[in-house]
């Protein structure tokens, strides 16, 4: 039976087939747990077989992630994830590649690895687990923490201003984009739906809570459902306990939060819409999560995939082997013999 991903026929895996024997090591009451139960519950639907899946980390409390999928998986350098992650999906069209990180891990040290990711479009799906803490190394502040967090590294309060990583992802061209919440199972499954169908990278990020050095981050919008602004695709975007406040979009392109019933026209969302503009106008909303915030697929859009361009120029050399000539090529434009 034909599964219809590309990979191959279509396998009968269960939750269980995902889940190693080693011991899971993260701290009591950690968001990981959650992801990680969604993750081994989510994996069958795919139909890939486990030794054509490959979970790629680098260094922090997310990156012990591969241990636990009974998949492939390398636990690599600190930062590096989407690098090494880019090699394996470009040399291994066949593979499915996941890259699990932190904030600190993919924002700080790896900033540049991930953006290139993003904007190059290789077909591997980024994970971002955002705790807005390191939380490995004790409790610093992270790329995303908040202006005025005191932390062990700031004890006066952080000067730095956050990230925000949609709008990151965003501004880096990213094909797909979403957000959801470790807690949310439902939300969280469909979103990972959609990015393991996506061609070309898709990015998530996922509100994690690391309830040791920064216990209820993400409350105002986990535990206060009329702060959570879910998106859907074609419908006017509403949030409230009773639907009763909206977003509408400025004269000059930004978005504002509304009641409906003054607001007159309201914002339909298109996650389809070619250009990131509004897309990028919602990130905007919240720049971290202290009021009502956008969660759900905010970009969902089709451009020529890394992996393919690649194979495509290198079929062309392959045709065309046997026609250059070496010894022109290395005389060819300024040259200079040196006695």
């Amino acid at each position: 039976m034909s599964g219809g991903n590309g990979h191959g026929p279509l396998v009968q895996l269960s939750a269980k087939d995902f889940k190693t024997d080693q011991e899971v090591r993260w701290c009591p009451g950690c968001g990981d747990y959650a992801i990680l139960a969604a993750m081994q519950s989510f994996m069958p639907e795919l139909g890939v077989p486990r030794e054509r899946t490959v979970f790629v980390s680098g260094i922090g409390c997310a990156a012990r992630f591969p241990y636990y999928m009974q998949t492939y998986g390398m636990h690599s350098i600190h930062g590096r994830a989407p690098a090494i992650a880019t090699g394996l999906a470009t040399s291994r069209p066949d593979l499915s590649v996941w890259v699990v990180t932190g904030d600190g891990d993919a924002l700080s040290i790896g900033g540049n690895h991930l953006i290139h990711a993003l904007r190059r479009n290789v077909n591997l799906k980024i994970l971002l687990f955002n705790n807005q803490i390191y939380g490995l190394t004790k409790g610093q502040y992270s790329p995303t923490s908040e202006v005025g967090k005191v932390t062990k590294s700031t004890p006066m309060g952080s000067l730095d201003y956050p990230f925000n990583p949609v709008s990151l992802a965003i501004g880096a061209e990213a094909t797909f984009v979403a957000r959801s919440i470790d807690t949310d199972r439902k939300h969280l499954t469909e979103v990972l739906r959609r990015a393991a169908t996506h061609r070309g990278t898709a990015f998530v990020e996922i509100y994690q809570n690391c309830n040791i050095f920064n216990d209820g981050a993400f409350d105002v919008v986990k535990e206060q459902k009329e702060n959570q602004i879910r998106l859907e695709h074609g419908q006017p975007i509403r949030f409230g306990a009773e639907g009763e406040r909206g977003v509408r979009q400025r004269a000059d392109g930004s978005c504002e939060l509304v009641d409906v019933a003054e607001a007159g026209a309201l914002l339909v969302h298109d996650e389809h819409q070619v250009h990131s503009s509004l897309a990028f106008a919602l990130s905007r909303l919240a720049h971290t999560p202290e009021g009502p915030t956008p969660i759900g697929i905010f970009r969902d859009v089709e451009r020529p995939v890394y992996d393919e361009l690649m194979a495509e120029q290198l079929e062309a050399a392959s045709e065309s082997r046997g026609k250059g000539d070496l010894g022109e090529l290395l005389h060819a434009g300024d040259t200079w013999t040196i006695a």
